[in-house]
């Protein structure tokens, strides 16, 4: 497709999540007319899980961002959110507010405050001169002051097509996010990883489960030694080593109801276990292959802040917020925080800059 004219921005944001769209507010309210790619709409990015409006957008209830305790949200979802946006919206469980819900209603504060939209993927940047120029998907060429990466991170799955008939109905990729909620109290659980990730989740659901199974498909957990140990000595937690993930059993009314496990040692060894939840920790994907090397990574892929409590990159005028940066907290409340940081930190260098 040909280049379309080239447009010159303050701010660009990349990305659709808690922390693009609180960047977007408070860049916004300090008059940086920003322009947040929020994403496209694809079968591409369903399934690489990088949807607009970020992760949350995935879950279901959200019991652990301030300021929404359990309760009918309607007249207030229906009053502020954009009626074309609120009709296709799932109806409102009153069970506190949804990830899909929380997502809009950030998304239309920015809106509210002159946030420009525009619901397209950045292919490509480029970063190595000032202004830095972006591509989006769908053509053209964007020049920006400022750009504030917040592309968020996926969670890794196994595959399995049950796994995804069942997420949020019983499978889910976040015990501190979801750990809590009723359908897992005293309740038998499932765990799939070895590392300190996965016994690190593990040891979070035994303050809610009964049983805690942590399967893993080798025969001694990756997990440091500490981790390791406090998992064999949890007598909450029963691991089951030499064995993989094969099936999630279940059915519409209940959600989860059970999982298959092979040997991974005896491919004929199966086990059955009665459990209301699956919890895959086998790690997250940072979503940066669009920056082709132009930013500085750690060795798990994350973008680096360059500054101690500053969300500076390695490249002058780039700032990263939430999970895109956060390999550590991973959370909502978290991430929305840092997306304030990077506005504030980006409205000051603009204005070291010149450019108010």
């Amino acid at each position: 497709m040909a280049e379309q004219a080239t447009k010159r921005e303050k701010v660009v944001i990349i990305g659709s999540g808690p922390a693009g769209w609180s960047s977007a507010i408070y860049a916004s309210r300090a008059q940086l007319a920003p322009l947040v790619y929020e994403g496209a709409i694809s079968e591409s990015n369903r399934l690489s899980g990088t949807l607009p409006l970020g992760q949350l957008a995935l879950t279901t209830e959200v019991e652990n961002y301030a300021g929404f305790p359990h309760g009918d949200l309607s007249a207030f979802l229906d009053s502020s959110i954009a009626p074309e946006r609120r009709q296709i919206m799932a109806p409102h469980a009153k069970a506190g507010v949804s990830g899909p819900e929380l997502m809009e209603l950030m998304r239309q504060q920015a809106a509210n405050f002159g946030t420009r939209i525009v619901t397209d993927d950045i292919a490509k940047v480029d970063f190595s001169r000032r202004p830095f120029r972006l591509h989006p998907a769908e053509g053209g060429v964007v020049e920006a002051e400022c750009v504030i990466v917040a592309t968020g991170a996926r969670a890794n799955w196994l595959g399995l097509e049950s796994e995804d008939r069942y997420k949020n109905r019983g499978v889910s990729a976040c015990a501190v996010c979801d750990g809590a909620l009723p359908r897992f109290r005293k309740k038998e659980l499932v765990v799939v990883g070895g590392g300190d990730s996965a016994v690190e989740e593990a040891t979070y659901l035994t303050k809610f489960a009964s049983v805690v199974h942590l399967v893993h498909r080798r025969d001694a957990l990756r997990a440091s030694k500490i981790m390791a140990k406090r998992a064999h000595d949890d007598p909450k937690i029963t691991i089951h080593f030499n064995s993989a993930l094969a099936e999630v059993l279940g059915d519409d009314a209940k959600g989860v109801t059970g999982v298959r496990l092979t040997g991974t040692d005896d491919p004929k060894r199966e086990t059955v276990l009665d459990v209301s939840g699956v919890f895959l920790a086998i790690g997250h994907t940072p979503n940066t292959a669009f920056l082709d090397g132009q930013l500085e990574l750690n060795p798990k892929g994350y973008i680096v802040w360059k500054k101690h409590f500053r969300t500076d990159t390695s490249v002058e005028g780039v700032f990263a917020a939430g999970d895109v940066a956060d390999d550590y907290y991973r959370q909502a409340i978290s991430a929305a925080g840092t997306g304030c940081m990077a506005a504030l930190d980006a409205e000051r260098w603009l204005a070291a800059q010149g450019i108010h």
